[in-house]
């Protein structure tokens, strides 16, 4: 028979049950709900007629998600390992802005803790955990780091290059006053932004403008291509199973033992 602790811990880290379901479900709608009051509040006119409804508000939900903070440091036999990774850490950040007010007084305080308050908008982060496709993608954004790395390496080359190049052909009396700024200008041309702050005047650096420009379609789809090649890899699963043991997840559909420490699901 299940205990209470690995009841709870069903419901909070699982969602193939009906009650971890409604769990995940209440708790979206609310993490949505606590975002769009902080949005409203930076609103100076609803701020003014609405402060105390949304100080009610604020405190309802924090006072929600330090009892869930709570719940899943209790549920698990290795909180310190949930409490320093990263939905611990998004999860004490959403909570920890609204205490610290409580304690930083003063006029002169006043802006910073607004400042505090604003971090409150890490609760979308939340989200991700009760998506069960985030898992996927993270672990191939994981998986590809190294690749995203090099490719993110060879573009910071081609921008210098490019930026250079451009100072060299355009120089300060086009706007290139400085490599620095003709980087710049080479990184919002390859990324196929384009302010059009600067422009280049010569045919030479019309031609290696539009060398980047093309250049910049392709760019932008390696990083996708690296990401998708990774999630093929992975194996799909349909499961939300999380070890109570030791907060591992990404368990096969059929498995009934962490492969991580062994220890029945």
């Amino acid at each position: 028979m299940a205990t209470t602790r690995e009841r709870i811990h069903e419901i909070i880290f699982e969602a193939d049950t009906r009650a971890g379901k409604a769990f995940d479900i209440a708790l979206l709608v609310a993490i949505i709900l606590s975002v769009v009051i902080v949005m409203l509040e930076s609103v100076r006119s609803l701020d003014a007629r609405f402060a105390e409804e949304f100080d009610t508000l604020e405190w309802v939900f924090t006072g929600l998600f330090t009892l869930e903070y709570l719940l899943r440091i209790y549920v698990t036999n290795k909180p310190l390992k949930y409490i320093f990774s990263f939905y611990g850490i998004i999860d004490l950040l959403s909570i920890v802005p609204s205490y610290i007010g409580l304690f930083v007084g003063g006029a002169e305080s006043l802006l910073v803790i607004r400042s505090l308050r604003l971090l409150r908008i890490f609760r979308v982060l939340k989200l991700t955990r009760y998506v069960g496709e985030s898992n996927q993608l993270i672990s191939a954004l994981i998986a590809s780091r190294r690749k995203i790395l090099v490719f993110l390496f060879a573009v910071l080359a081609v921008t210098i290059i490019m930026g250079t190049a451009m100072y060299l052909i355009e120089g300060r009396k086009n706007g290139f006053d400085s490599i620095p700024h003709s980087i710049y200008w080479a990184i919002v041309t390859l990324t196929t932004v384009g302010y059009g702050d600067i422009s280049p005047h010569t045919w030479a650096g019309q031609l290696l403008a539009s060398i980047i420009m093309i250049l910049g379609y392709g760019i932008i789809a390696v990083p996708t291509g690296i990401v998708t090649s990774e999630m093929t890899k992975k194996h799909n699963t349909s499961n939300t199973k999380v070890c109570q043991n030791c907060n591992e997840d990404y368990h096969l559909d059929e498995a009934k033992y962490c492969h991580h420490c062994g220890k029945r699901l």
